[in-house]
């Protein structure tokens, strides 16, 4: 328990040093949904590790329910996360994230639906993911690496790199232009 509370204190002052719209730690604590999210997460993975998995999921989604903020009980998270503005975030069940990483509103750490096992992202220390972003698969997101505002990272990346855009391409739209006689 007292390993939350110093967990807890670290969270407040983390995003006391990180967010310029926070004053204090009662306004964090009372006011802000990454904070009440964490709480719950911790609460709901110690269940799941006790085999308990109705009641950590039962729990989690109190939470999603509170805060908008979709945490699975089996996800390993640091301290220090911060999700800033956290509604529509989703964090898949073999995701793992580093201390002190900063995750923007509608963040999707999921899976492809390809893997069994180790099937969501790894996020190394210091990690910033834009708002929107969508990392998927069992992919490595190395220390202090950003992934820009609306980018699908489906490859590893690098620590201090920056990646951005989509990597979604329809091949087929070149084709049929083709056929309609638009691209030469």
């Amino acid at each position: 328990m007292l390993k939350w509370i110093k967990e807890l204190n670290y969270n407040l002052n983390r995003t006391l040093a990180d967010d310029p719209a926070a004053h204090s730690k009662v306004e964090i604590l009372l006011l802000y949904p990454h904070i009440k999210a964490l709480i719950f997460h911790r609460v709901s993975h110690f269940l799941y590790q006790h085999h308990l998995f109705f009641l950590a999921r039962f729990n989690s989604n109190i939470a999603r329910f509170i805060t908008g903020i979709e945490i699975h009980p089996g996800a390993q998270i640091g301290r220090g996360l911060l999700i800033d503005h956290g509604i529509g975030v989703v964090i898949g069940e073999t995701t793992i994230i580093g201390d002190d990483c900063k995750i923007y509103h509608g963040v999707t750490l999921g899976g492809t639906g390809k893997q069994h096992a180790k099937r969501h992202p790894t996020l190394g220390n210091q990690v910033m993911i834009g708002a929107g972003a969508k990392c998927l698969g069992n992919i490595t997101i190395g220390d202090h690496a950003k992934i820009g505002a609306n980018a699908v990272v489906i490859t590893d990346v690098p620590e201090y790199s920056t990646f951005i855009g989509l990597a979604a391409k329809d091949k087929r739209i070149k084709h049929h232009c083709i056929m309609e006689g638009f691209v030469k």
